[in-house]
């Protein structure tokens, strides 16, 4: 049960989000089929930024494995609220060091770790509260200046920071290839990805590095078939954002 009252959302609105839900997941199992993969081999990621609590609440129904969020704000509003009924809560945007104590023992992963600074106020916060954080690390795979995570090249001196780390623990990788990008383009981008994920599981055998996410509405077919192991899927479940509401 949630830990307030959330009033349900309008039934043709819900009945929308159970038939993209299913469609999607429908999708989901014939990618991962076709690359040679059980469906279960990749969780559901419900990117649920500027969504209500009643709409996050109600999707938590659906066979959604757990929720991503962009903004602190949100992930404290929804998780606090009970927004996601047990599911996990994962964060997913940019985070800022001087809000990272709001997101340690809220979010169960951290999925876009992209520097040494970072780091450590992860462990410092984790520490204090006396948990382990598991996180990702974001690489920026298409270079692009307006968006953050790190350059491939950059990834190893990262891993190695956090590694020795006794609050934090390493589970994989996180990347979003360009907009821009035609499909063999970002097929190229996932297929990097997939095999950075291989080299860093290889050096850091201690760390569980089994999470790579990576691939959005538009395109996370091509990612199950490149080895996602957790899509991020917005607009397709929700329909599409009105920021006006926030």
């Amino acid at each position: 049960m949630p830990d307030v009252l959330i009033p349900p959302i309008p039934a043709d609105q819900a009945a929308q989000m159970a038939e993209a839900v299913a469609e999607i997941r429908a999708r989901m199992a014939q990618a991962a089929a076709a690359a040679g993969r059980a469906p279960g081999d990749v969780l559901l990621c419900a990117a649920c930024k500027t969504r209500t609590v009643a709409e996050v609440y109600q999707s938590a129904a659906l066979p959604i494995d757990l929720f991503g969020e962009n903004h602190v704000q949100e992930l404290v509003k929804n998780h606090d609220a009970g927004a996601y009924a047990g599911k996990p809560g994962h964060f997913i945007g940019h985070l800022q060091t001087n809000k990272v104590n709001k997101v340690v023992g809220r979010a169960a992963l951290i999925q876009s770790v992209d520097s040494t600074r970072l780091l450590d106020k992860i462990e410092l916060a984790a520490t204090a509260a006396g948990l382990v954080q598991d996180i990702l690390v974001e690489v920026n795979i298409g270079a692009e200046g307006s968006k953050t995570g790190i350059a491939p090249e950059s990834l190893w001196p990262l891993l190695e920071a956090a590694a020795p780390k006794g609050h934090i623990r390493l589970r994989g990788l996180m990347a979003i290839p360009p907009a821009t990008a035609t499909e063999r383009e970002t097929q190229a981008f996932f297929a990097r990805m997939r095999a950075l994920l291989a080299e860093a599981a290889a050096r850091y055998p201690a760390a569980p590095m089994d999470t790579l996410s990576m691939g959005m509405s538009g395109d996370y077919l091509a990612a199950i078939r490149e080895g996602a192991t957790l899509v991020r899927i917005g607009t397709a479940i929700y329909g599409a954002r009105d920021y006006s509401k926030r």
